[in-house]
């Protein structure tokens, strides 16, 4: 049981006495520092507008659009005059919208067959892809049929030795 009349409430200040130690909080407060970082004369553009997906796909279908159209005029006008002999041959740069792009140059990565976490080992007798030795546990303990229907989800049609 707490004491009784331990401790005495402090009366509310009425603002008239002078302000004691500013807290902590205001010490270290960078609320009214300098701030050299920032530009003094910087001002908002207030014309400037953020656009919104539809708009900005549709300003890139134009842009393709248009593309097509130049590369189509200029096939057209090589045609009539090759410099050279060898007509330019345009190169198809991925955009935003298009979902024709080059294949990667980074390796394929591989999942474990069993958890889908990443997988840099293999199991040479049934050729499922693992990801630590809990699972190759378990890979071990399989029966061929099991094995089989793994190697089928992930698409590879293999003989099971």
């Amino acid at each position: 049981m707490p004491p009784k009349g331990g401790y005495r409430k402090k009366p509310a200040s009425d603002g008239t006495a002078t302000p004691g130690m500013p807290s902590l909080g205001e010490q270290i407060s960078y609320l009214h520092s300098p701030r050299p970082f920032k530009n003094p004369n910087y001002t908002k553009n207030v014309n400037r507008r953020a656009k919104i997906l539809k708009t900005v796909l549709g300003q890139e279908r134009e842009r393709e659009r248009a593309e097509r159209e130049r590369r189509r005029q200029e096939k057209t006008d090589g045609a009539e005059m090759e410099v050279d002999g060898d007509p330019a041959v345009g190169e198809d740069v991925p955009t935003y919208s298009s979902i024709e792009a080059p294949p990667s140059i980074l390796p394929q990565r591989r999942y474990c067959d069993i958890t889908g976490l990443e997988a840099p080992y293999t199991d040479p007798i049934t050729g499922l892809r693992y990801h630590d030795k809990s699972v190759y546990e378990l890979i071990k303990g399989l029966s061929v049929s099991a094995a089989k229907d793994y190697l089928s989800a992930r698409g590879v049609n293999s003989i099971v030795k």
